[in-house]
């Protein structure tokens, strides 16, 4: 028999969690894993076929022996909040209170107390077992079922479990909070695509008075933009006006500026910005025209040499 029979036949085997990356530790020993990684986190049986190499052999159930005990507490979500930890009250800090436990086993409840552990040292937190609750567990669930703001009124809470119902409260605010904005944002979206639905079937009509007048309603300057084009002039700019329903129009005509006031429904011209009186009559005649016979108008005035503007904006 020579010194290569006494060497062990079979590799040896390790049960170990397995939550990402590469190397494999236990309290004792580092490994290196080689070949394909895990598809998921979880236990895992490796095989170490040499000193520091270990291979996925295959998935196993959790074995709690591979673990050392560090800390008991109430889970929140997937975090446990230790029972060392002091009442923090400000939902900031809530983060720095608890620390990620790895592996929970499916279905715990709210408020849960739980004991995890580490396979290495410095190693993430996994979970171990479910623990025996203390007492005040389905009154602080109550509290929170009750949407109280403190659990001031449960007797026997201890520090952790107070902690866990601040978080758990905070949680669902927050939660509450970005469902409701996104609730809203939702309507504002609908109601954008409906207006620019809406524009879009009024700007189909903009050829007819009553299509820019409807238009007026939501798109002002669009409106005044195809009025003035009816009399061929260009619209440039437009602001509201000092009295209400009324609007403040610039536009070019014939390589000049002007500006008048009109009606911000109706397109009547109430301040035409020149002299629109019968010198016979004195009758004023600036209610008689809207933004798409006003162009003619002074075109009107220019030709008979009559034009008098009391609006300079050149």
């Amino acid at each position: 028999m020579g010194w290569r029979d006494l060497l062990q036949a079979t590799e040896e085997i390790v049960r170990l969690p397995w939550v990402g990356g590469r190397t494999v530790r236990t309290w004792q020993r580092s490994f290196k894993l080689a070949g394909p990684l895990p598809a998921e986190h979880g236990w895992y049986a490796f095989r170490v076929p040499t000193a520091r190499v270990v291979r996925v052999e295959r998935p196993v159930p959790p074995f709690p022996a591979s673990l050392r005990w560090a800390a008991a507490g109430y889970l929140v979500g997937d975090r446990l909040v230790p029972d060392d930890v002091r009442v923090e009250t400000d939902p900031r800090r809530l983060l720095a209170c608890s620390e990620r436990v790895h592996l929970l086993e499916p279905g715990l409840g709210r408020f849960t107390r739980v004991s995890a552990g580490r396979a290495y040292e410095g190693g993430p937190l996994v979970f171990q077992s479910e623990e025996m609750p203390l007492g005040p567990e389905e009154g602080v669930l109550q509290a929170f079922f009750d949407e109280k703001d403190s659990v001031d009124d449960v007797a026997g809470v201890a520090p952790a479990l107070d902690v866990a119902f601040r978080f758990e409260t905070w949680r669902r605010a927050e939660a509450e909070r970005r469902r409701r904005e996104e609730r809203e944002r939702q309507e504002r979206e609908a109601a954008q695509r409906a207006l620019e639905a809406r524009m879009a079937q009024l700007r189909e009509q903009l050829g007819t008075g009553v299509g820019r007048r409807e238009l007026a309603a939501v798109d002002f300057a669009e409106a005044a933009r195809s009025a003035l084009a009816v009399g061929g002039a260009e619209y440039l700019d437009s602001r509201d006006s000092y009295n209400r329903g009324e609007k403040v129009v610039q536009f070019r005509l014939d390589r000049r500026r002007y500006e008048c006031t009109c009606d911000a429904r109706t397109l009547r011209i109430i301040d035409s910005g020149i002299c629109l009186q019968d010198h016979e009559t004195g009758e004023k005649g600036d209610a008689r025209f809207t933004l798409e016979s006003f162009p003619g108008v002074i075109r009107e005035a220019i030709a008979e040499d009559k034009l008098v503007v009391w609006r300079h904006v050149d």
